[in-house]
């Protein structure tokens, strides 16, 4: 199963010291260059960077499409773009990304994606966590991550809490 994952996910799990449910769920997670370079960019913190530098199960691939990355980088960010184009790329079976300019991107060419929450929700429902609420609460008060209340609450109700 190949798995593909823009920053976002792999920053705000490491954000609250849940990365390792990428490895637990997935083994291996794909990413670009570009998304390698921005989590290890200063501004992303002593502990995304410690994590990133230690995740062995992390594969970085350079992109060959560039002119896929070129198109997209007109609505979306390098690393998202990089990320969208990779995902096709290696045929993914999903696309790890939370922004939703990304989002609407990936789905526009038909890649299987999944946010944070997403993942969480898998977590939990495979046992490797027992609650996604302190997670969550962690994630917005931690990593700063915005959710709509009624995100939240969808999350939530999906997880049975």
């Amino acid at each position: 199963m190949t798995i593909v994952s823009n920053t976002s996910p792999i920053s705000n799990l490491a954000k609250v010291g849940q990365i390792n449910l990428l490895q637990q769920l997935y083994e291996t997670v794909l990413i670009p260059t570009a998304v390698y370079d921005e989590l290890l960019d200063e501004r992303a913190g002593e502990d995304v960077i410690t994590a990133v530098q230690s995740a062995i199960w992390l594969k970085i691939q350079v992109v060959q499409n560039q002119e896929l990355v070129s198109e997209l980088r007109n609505l979306i960010n390098l690393g998202e773009a990089e990320a969208i184009a990779l995902a096709i790329e290696v045929n993914a079976v999903r696309l790890l990304i939370d922004e939703r300019l990304g989002r609407q991107a990936a789905t526009d060419r038909r890649l299987r994606i999944t946010g944070v929450f997403g993942v969480l929700l898998t977590a939990k429902r495979q046992g490797l966590i027992t609650a996604i609420k302190p997670v969550m609460d962690d994630l917005v008060a931690k990593a700063n991550f915005r959710v709509s209340s009624q995100l939240y609450a969808e999350v939530l109700m999906a997880a049975n809490e």
